[in-house]
């Protein structure tokens, strides 16, 4: 298959695979995005809301939760690229309160009981998700370890984003610093934190927020009207309804979290890690100037290296393999998991995106020149053999 084709077929069956998912009430509503070249193909399935006959459209605005992280790790390199920032920079540079660190001798001992950190924590080592602190896998997500719970009773919201954290990122990043490491710094591959904390760095960077940073070198260049950590009331009321299953129960249920109202003013702590609203529209900008190597409409916002960086898997082999059920044996770049051998779907490894927990998912295929994206708001997408069946049939289109 060329570049810039997709085969009429291999759309059909995608539509026939997701409407299906939508007819057993497994959504109440899902749209595809599958782009070759110039063409763009959108499916709208279903609707916002099962009860509801407010339909899913091309313009509903989804939380993308963390499809937020690749645009913060865009908006780093954009940093780095103009000199502000260095990858191999002491992070305490920027962030005096994460300066002489202690780690935990075991991670599941008490917080009194640590060693000295063995170096500074860098930037890559924010970048990469390596900092030596972040969610915890094993023997479950988030165990009652004393380091976890204290960072709980902190408010800090270190995993899913709701109940969203009550602090400014300056009163954040002092009640983080306040906590141990789990892990001295490079030593392994630990989810989301770092993208917390990578927020925060960018703000004092810049000079300015999160939210402005965001808007002046990523949203406003590529025409991303749409995205934000909040939108104005008539388009936050358009948001569709998050569900996920109730495992007491076992029955798919509406959230009453992050409701249009928390969507329709800024928010106390912008999150890099997940606080992002999109549309396809506009992520589809996002996804081709990545895809184009940096540049968009023949303007260059990122430079050739950096999204080369941004797109290489930059863990070892010991690392993937600990990174846990989050990272399913894939490496991970800069805010990206990337596809590090063939399979039977993909046989030419390179593949990079990723996934928002409430739903939303996206990557692209630099060799053969496709993007793939599946927006809904139902968390059990992702894991009910939903995301998988997408990305088998944007393989055959």
């Amino acid at each position: 298959m060329t570049h810039g084709t997709t085969s009429p077929s291999g759309l059909d069956r995608l539509h026939t695979a997701m409407a299906a998912r939508v007819d057993k009430g497994e959504l109440p509503g899902i749209l595809t995005l599958v782009a070759t070249g110039d063409a763009v193909h959108v499916d709208a399935i279903g609707v916002n809301a099962f009860g509801t006959e407010e339909s899913i459209r091309r313009q509903t605005p989804f939380r993308i939760a963390s499809m937020t992280k690749p645009i913060l790790a865009a908006a780093t390199m954009m940093l780095v690229d103009d000199g502000t920032l260095r990858l191999d920079e002491p992070a305490e540079r920027w962030l005096p309160e994460l300066a002489n660190r202690q780690v935990l001798k075991h991670i599941e001992g008490p917080l009194h009981d640590t060693v000295p950190v063995h170096r500074a924590i860098t930037l890559e080592d924010v970048l990469t998700f390596r900092m030596g602190y972040g969610m915890l896998t094993e023997p479950t997500f988030d165990p009652p370890f004393p380091v976890v719970n204290r960072a709980n009773e902190l408010q800090l919201v270190l995993g899913p984003p709701d109940p969203r954290t009550p602090y400014s990122p300056d009163e954040w990043i002092k009640h983080f610093g306040s906590l141990p490491l789990m892990y001295q710094p490079g030593e392994r591959w630990q989810y989301n934190v770092g993208s917390l904390v990578l927020g925060v760095l960018l703000a004092r960077a810049a000079g300015q927020s999160l939210e402005e940073l965001f808007r002046t070198r990523v949203f406003d260049p590529l025409g991303m009207q749409k995205t934000g950590f909040w939108l104005p009331a008539p388009l936050t009321q358009q948001l569709p309804s998050y569900y996920m299953t109730n495992f007491g129960t076992g029955r798919l249920e509406v959230r009453d979290v992050s409701t249009p109202a928390e969507w329709s003013a800024p928010p106390a702590f912008p999150s890099g890690a997940a606080g992002l609203l999109s549309t396809v529209d506009d992520f589809l900008r996002f996804a081709r100037l990545l895809l184009n190597k940096g540049v968009h409409n023949g303007q260059r916002l990122l430079s050739e290296q950096s999204v080369e960086l941004m797109t290489t898997n930059h863990l070892t082999p010991e690392q993937v393999g600990n990174a846990g059920p989050i990272l399913g044996g894939r490496g991970w770049g800069f805010g990206v998991a990337v596809a590090t051998a063939p399979d039977s779907e993909w046989p030419v490894p390179g593949r990079y995106g990723w996934s928002g927990g409430y739903g939303t998912t996206w990557f692209n295929d630099p060799h053969r020149g496709i993007i793939g994206m599946a927006m809904t708001q139902v968390s059990d997408f992702l894991w009910n053999g939903g995301l998988t069946e997408f990305e088998k049939l944007v393989a055959a289109v």
